[in-house]
C-alpha cells in the first residue's frame, strides 16, 4: 500500500467517524429553555411565558414545568410556548424536565433563574 492510498483511506475514516459522531449528536436528547433567559427580568404585572424545545430521545415522553422546584405543568407539546401562573416578586427558578410516559424525569433538563419585580 502506497502513501497515497494510506492517506486517502485515513481522511476517509476519519470523515465517517466525523459524520457518525454527528448524527449521534442530533438524535441525544436535550431541553431548551428559549425564553426568559437565564437571569431575566420579569414583570409582575404581565403574564409571562416561558418558551422551550425538548428533543425527548428514545427513553423520554413529555416534559414537565417546574418552578421553584413545585411542578407547575405537564406539558405534551415537544416545543411551543406556555403561560406561566402569576409569579410573585423576587427571585424564581424555572425548570423543563424530559420525562418518560412513567412520569419519571430521565434526567435531560435545563434550568434558569429569572427575577420578579
Amino acid at each position: 500500500m502506497n502513501v497515497d492510498s494510506l492517506f486517502s483511506r485515513t481522511i476517509l475514516a476519519l470523515a465517517f467517524g466525523l459524520f457518525s459522531a454527528c448524527a449521534a449528536a442530533a438524535d441525544a436528547p436535550y431541553a431548551r429553555i428559549l425564553f426568559p433567559a437565564d437571569g431575566a427580568k420579569l414583570d409582575a404585572m404581565s403574564q409571562n411565558r416561558i418558551d422551550y424545545e425538548v428533543a425527548p430521545g428514545p427513553r423520554g415522553d413529555h416534559i414537565h414545568l417546574y418552578v421553584d422546584d413545585k411542578e407547575a405543568a405537564i406539558i405534551r407539546k415537544l416545543s411551543g410556548s406556555h403561560a406561566l401562573e402569576s409569579l410573585s416578586p423576587g427571585p424564581h427558578a424555572l425548570c423543563i424536565k424530559v420525562v418518560s410516559k412513567a412520569h419519571v424525569p430521565i434526567g435531560v433538563e435545563q434550568c434558569i433563574k429569572v427575577k420578579v419585580e
